[in-house]
């Protein structure tokens, strides 16, 4: 009895994660530069609305200062994030203005002080 139990429960766990993995879209990735820089991310129409954004960094470390989204409209929002990124972590959930917006372009402007000499690998996700 606690076996099937436990294998309904590893069952209904691994289907919520699949859910939530399917609600975030890979928008794009970049591989981050050493000392001070920005880098844009293209996203396009194609790729529809979105009301949600998050980070994921991997391979090193970043120092994230902002990120500037623009809309398909040539609106900007800039959203100050002032965190410090070790390899293998994430972002809070960043909740766009406006409701559902195209998103043109995301940039975001950093700084590396990784003495492993590894360069992070910045990859940023959008929910519709």
């Amino acid at each position: 009895m606690k076996k099937s139990l436990f294998l309904i429960l590893i069952a209904v766990l691994s289907t919520v994660s699949f859910v939530n993995a399917q609600q975030w879209e890979k928008l794009g990735s970049r591989v981050v530069n050493f000392g001070i820089d920005r880098d844009v991310i293209h996203v396009g129409a194609n790729e529809g609305g979105f009301t949600k954004l998050k980070i994921d960094v991997r391979g090193g470390a970043i120092n994230m200062h902002r990120l500037v989204v623009e809309y398909g409209n040539g609106e900007k929002e800039e959203i100050e994030l002032r965190h410090n990124f070790t390899k293998g972590s994430g972002s809070r959930v960043i909740d766009l203005k406006g409701g559902k917006r195209i998103i043109k372009n995301i940039t975001f402007v950093y700084d590396t002080k990784n003495r492993s000499r590894h360069r992070a690998v910045v990859t940023v996700f959008g929910r519709h």
